[in-house]
């Protein structure tokens, strides 16, 4: 197992890093950090990775969870995004099947709703077009028996018939997960709860950062040939510590989703309906639940930690019951909630829902390279532009020399199951082993699926942590995850561990509720935590669980 990405080898990872050079430092563990890493060290660079709070704490835990297509893109004539997110789509589901799902995506169309068939089927066939869309996923049409068919929820009432096609679901944290341990394995060095709090310059060119340990206070200096500013919904902040925020500049956007059980909400079929404002939400089935979302208003609060405010669950509660109205789903049956921020670049005069998704990439003149808007399933793209201006520069100013990207055909971490094709015959086969190692077949099934070619790992945990998993008092499968979270995945909080490696926060609140005592005890036991400190990690953990369920008041 890779202890090299251990929560109890953190510090030492840091006290190594202290006072080196790297090629590239990377700022912000989120997707877009994690992708910079393993696209840089797979080229041969030397890459320190630096996230002041958890690996995918922000937006990358807090989206729709869709690797899109960016059918809506189209509405808006962005072409080239559409073609180039749509490819890109299928790479990313290659190179990691098991956190990534194809989902056939119901469009139903109502008269005088935002689509028509006509400009429904047409719109969806330049899409399949745009995004080379293999055969057996192109858009169908339907009429509206069949349309009723697909999903019996659907609003009857002028119901028209609908468009037919497939979006991909993923993990987003688990994803970033995922692409930062293989970055790890490869040789890059990432590290959570390690913030920049200033950047250093040698002749006006910023040379390095002073990072500041967020759990002991530590500080400690990293040197970089090349420092990338990934950070997301920060961007602007870090561009103010380098002094050159001009130009162009962030506009944050809210999203907010709601998690009901499917008891009362038992859809069978993955829905993108409009709204009466005009505006698209999704509603998706998933472990049992369904979530509904999202919200999409302009946001100025506070970044780390943005909230479902009242207005948010009403405005989704009132589209749930728009499209689907013999249901009569009550404030009191959501579950659970999350809310992310979208980093947008502005553009002056256009909503929220408007401003385009593209990414675009600055240099500062101290040479801080920062990257900002940009996309979920755009992410490995992304990266590749960031690290060939990267392997350019160090080229030109004589610091080395490096090839061509490599991600391409790149399995990541758990992704090695011999392409999506083979991931079925991986499952029931890793389901049929799991039994032996003491899990139910639910139970293996669930763990094959979750952490793909890595489950080995967490049956070699089982096996050999037998007596200890007994007396954790937590379930055997709970018990291999989390001790593989701390082990392999740089779990070192809690809230980590529930929210960004398992979920359980959004999709299994009851059951998080039920074992976080076990969990903060276990983590206590094992990372040496003082009793104040277990009892502040409880508390954040509290918090948290108040906030996914309560709404803030405006």
């Amino acid at each position: 197992m890779a202890e090299t990405f251990s929560s109890a080898q953190r510090t030492k990872r840091l006290e190594e890093m202290n006072n080196q050079l790297f090629d590239l430092v990377v700022i912000g563990g989120g997707i877009t950090g994690a992708g910079i890493a393993l696209d840089a060290t797979t080229r041969g660079m030397k890459v320190a990775l630096v996230e002041m709070q958890d690996f995918a704490a922000g937006t990358s835990s807090r989206s729709t969870k869709l690797v899109h297509g960016g059918l809506r893109y189209l509405k808006q004539f962005e072409v080239k995004m559409v073609a180039e997110v749509g490819r890109e789509r299928a790479i990313v589901y290659e190179n990691g099947p098991h956190v990534t799902t194809p989902e056939w995506m119901l469009l139903p169309i109502h008269k005088g709703g935002t689509f028509g068939k006509f400009s429904t089927s047409i719109g969806l066939r330049v899409y399949d077009y745009l995004a080379q869309v293999k055969g057996s996923e192109r858009r169908k049409m339907l009429n509206a028996q069949q349309t009723l068919a697909k999903e019996p929820l659907i609003k009857q009432k002028d119901l028209l018939g609908g468009g037919y096609y497939v979006e991909y679901r993923t993990d987003d944290a688990r994803l970033t997960i995922e692409v930062m341990k293989e970055a790890a394995e490869r040789g890059a060095l990432p590290v959570n709860y390690a913030k920049v709090e200033e950047f250093l310059y040698e002749n006006g060119k910023v040379n390095g950062v002073k990072v500041v340990d967020q759990l002991d206070g530590t500080e400690y200096k990293l040197y970089g040939k090349k420092i990338v500013n990934a950070t997301g919904p920060w961007v602007d902040t870090l561009r103010d510590r380098d002094n050159s925020k001009k130009g162009k500049f962030l506009q944050l956007s809210k999203g907010v989703h709601l998690v009901i059980d499917q008891s009362r909400f038992p859809l069978k079929q993955a829905v993108y309906f409009d709204t009466p404002d005009g505006r698209m939400v999704f509603a998706i089935p998933r472990d049992g639940k369904t979530y509904v979302g999202t919200t999409d208003t302009f946001y100025k609060e506070e970044i780390s930690h943005p909230r479902m405010t009242s207005a948010d669950k009403q405005y989704l509660l009132d589209a749930i019951r728009y499209m689907f109205p013999a249901l009569d789903i009550k404030d009191e049956d959501v579950e659970s909630s999350w809310a992310g921020v979208r980093p947008l670049i502005y553009e002056e005069g256009k909503s929220a829902s408007e401003i385009s998704r593209k990414d675009e990439i600055w240099q500062s003149d101290s040479g801080l390279i920062t990257i900002a808007g940009g996309k979920l399933t755009g992410y490995r793209k992304m990266a590749e532009m960031v690290v060939d201006m990267v392997a350019d520069l160090l080229q030109k100013e004589g610091k080395g020399t490096f090839g061509p990207c490599a991600t391409k055909h790149m399995p990541i971490s758990g992704g090695k199951v011999g392409g999506s094709a083979s991931l079925p015959a991986f499952i029931e086969r890793k389901t049929e082993e799991g039994t032996r190692y003491g899990f139910t077949r639910q139970q293996a099934e669930r763990l094959a699926r979750f952490y793909g070619s890595n489950v080995d790992e967490l049956f070699r945990l089982a096996e050999g942590h037998a007596q200890e998993a007994a007396e954790s008092g937590l379930p055997l499968d709970w018990f291999v995850s989390l001790r593989y979270a701390m082990e392999a995945e740089m779990a070192v909080k809690p809230v980590d561990f529930l929210i960004r490696r398992t979920g359980a926060l959004f999709f299994r609140i009851n059951e998080a509720k039920q074992w976080k005592d076990a969990v903060v005890a276990y983590m206590a036991s094992h990372l040496g935590w003082s009793e104040s400190q277990k009892d502040a990690y409880l508390q954040e953990m509290d918090m948290h669980m108040h906030d996914a369920v309560t709404p803030l008041e405006a």
